[in-house]
């Protein structure tokens, strides 16, 4: 299997923020021998090294990195840590009540560990943990998380609380905000922080990190065999925590594509937020499929993104996932039309990244046909930050070869629905993706929605809540 390199992306606000450049681990060279290789070190990559090594401390485990940890969408992304309550009826799906629970359970859980996880090791990635407000923006959108609800009530779980259109608006301030509904357990982090921290607290635990190490070749077999551009590794068990990049494996491929969502960041306006009403620290999502996602930042700006759903041909990670102009300008005309009081303020920064989007937007987990000791988790579908812990665990139970919990659980070599081949990938996507856009700006107008966009709409994957 060949992989090809790709540049790195346009730093994001988060990584500039977090003078990575003063830590960069070595350039991996020579040849090296390890019982498990992780490619990838983001989020995935390095709760997966850090678990196997409390698993079985005398395990020699490395993470390469084609760029630097964090540098790829664990550093670019929002910082939402959020759970895994509003999937909870695609979970059921697949999952009977006990698995769907524990799952539900243990994601939430997982925000709790990633609080005390920075307080032990001295990380300050900004955690805050104020809730999640899932909001409705348009008429249609009040009461779409029923289902969401009902679903949480049959488990015997309440997560989520009703707010009335005042409580919303107050909340968030801003008055697009029709009703909303609140959990309480969710966190922001400065994610680039976040991620440098970890792969601090991976290598003090003994993990050997090597950063701007791509990957070029995988040579499969008992053991694998790993190229790079200028060294070797022989792995009794490779794991894949390549997130989008995954798209180059055929196999992996089918099973989600790269879409593009974009982040804007204003100047800092900590009093004029203050009296505006937004003051409470929570994230919030509207209920669009290109769904819009904002918070505050330490420091009083807002970041604001846009899963604006754009996607490449052959799903090539390229421009449109580091620095895309149309989608950094349909996000800032969201983030103007949510906060006109704010017209006046400036952006700062601006970005772009990928997305690996599954159908349901739940991630799978498995094996390579004809390789079982390779191993790959992917498609988080922009809810990564939290859920990551989880995953870390799975595929550190599947490296190790363990019969437990994790490596049982449903999300391991689950049937999921796949995308077609190339053409009809991108030219199929890309008007889905066009109408699904005409469709939300039509019902933000207040103007009907054409039959076509509503038809090719039902095409659409998944999004981040299920909606009814």
């Amino acid at each position: 299997m060949k992989l090809i390199p790709t540049p790195p992306l346009k730093r994001s606000f988060w990584m500039e923020s977090s003078d990575f450049e003063a830590a960069i681990s070595p350039t991996l060279r020579g040849n090296h021998e390890v019982d498990v290789l992780i490619i990838g070190g983001g989020f995935v990559g390095l709760w997966t090294a850090m678990t196997l090594k409390q698993l079985e401390p005398d395990a020699r485990v490395m993470i390469l990195e084609q760029d630097v940890c964090g540098g790829g969408a664990s550093g670019r992304n929002g910082g939402f840590v959020m759970s895994w309550w509003p999937k909870i009826a695609t979970l059921r799906a697949f999952c009977d009540e006990n698995q769907a629970r524990f799952l539900g359970e243990k994601a939430e859980r997982a925000i709790y560990e990633l609080g005390e996880f920075c307080a032990e090791h001295g990380i300050d990635a900004h955690f805050q943990q104020k809730g999640w407000l899932w909001t409705a923006t348009t008429p249609q959108h009040i009461d779409t998380w029923n289902g969401t609800l009902t679903a949480c009530e049959r488990l015997g779980v309440h997560p989520f609380e009703r707010l009335d259109a005042e409580q919303v608006a107050r909340r968030t301030g801003s008055a697009v905000h029709l009703a909303g509904v609140f959990e309480r357990s969710n966190a922001t982090v400065q994610p680039a922080l976040l991620a440098r921290g970890m792969r601090r607290v991976a290598i003090a635990q003994g993990v050997e990190v090597y950063e701007r190490s791509a990957v070029t070749k995988i040579m499969p077999g008992q053991p694998a065999q790993v190229l790079t551009q200028q060294g070797a590794v022989i792995a009794r068990n490779v794991v894949l925590a390549t997130n989008a990049w995954a798209a180059q494996l055929p196999e992996l491929a089918q099973m989600m594509v790269p879409v593009n969502s974009s982040i804007v960041i204003t100047e800092a306006m900590p009093a004029r937020l203050a009296s505006a009403g937004w003051a409470g620290g929570e994230a919030i999502t509207d209920s669009q499929l290109m769904v819009d996602y904002y918070r505050t930042t330490r420091d009083g700006r807002i970041a604001f993104g846009k899963g604006t759903g754009a996607i490449a041909f052959g799903s090539r990670i390229g421009p449109v996932f580091s620095d895309d102009r149309a989608s950094l300008e349909l996000t800032k005309a969201d983030l103007r039309r949510t906060y006109p009081e704010f017209d006046d303020v400036g952006l700062t920064h601006g970005w772009s990244g990928p997305i690996d989007r599954t159908y349901d937007s739940l991630p799978v987990f498995g094996c390579l046909n004809g390789s079982p000791n390779i191993h790959y988790g992917i498609g988080w579908s922009g809810n990564g930050v939290g859920p990551s812990r989880l995953g870390g665990r799975i595929l550190a139970s599947l490296a190790l070869g363990r019969n437990d919990d994790w490596s049982q659980c449903p999300l391991v070599g689950r049937n999921c629905r796949r995308f077609p081949p190339e053409p009809i990938r991108y030219l199929g996507g890309s008007m889905v993706r066009n109408a699904v856009l005409r469709k939300e700006r039509a019902e933000l107008g207040g103007k009907v929605v054409s039959g076509v966009d509503r038809f090719l709409s039902r095409f659409a994957p998944a999004g981040l809540e299920d909606k009814g």
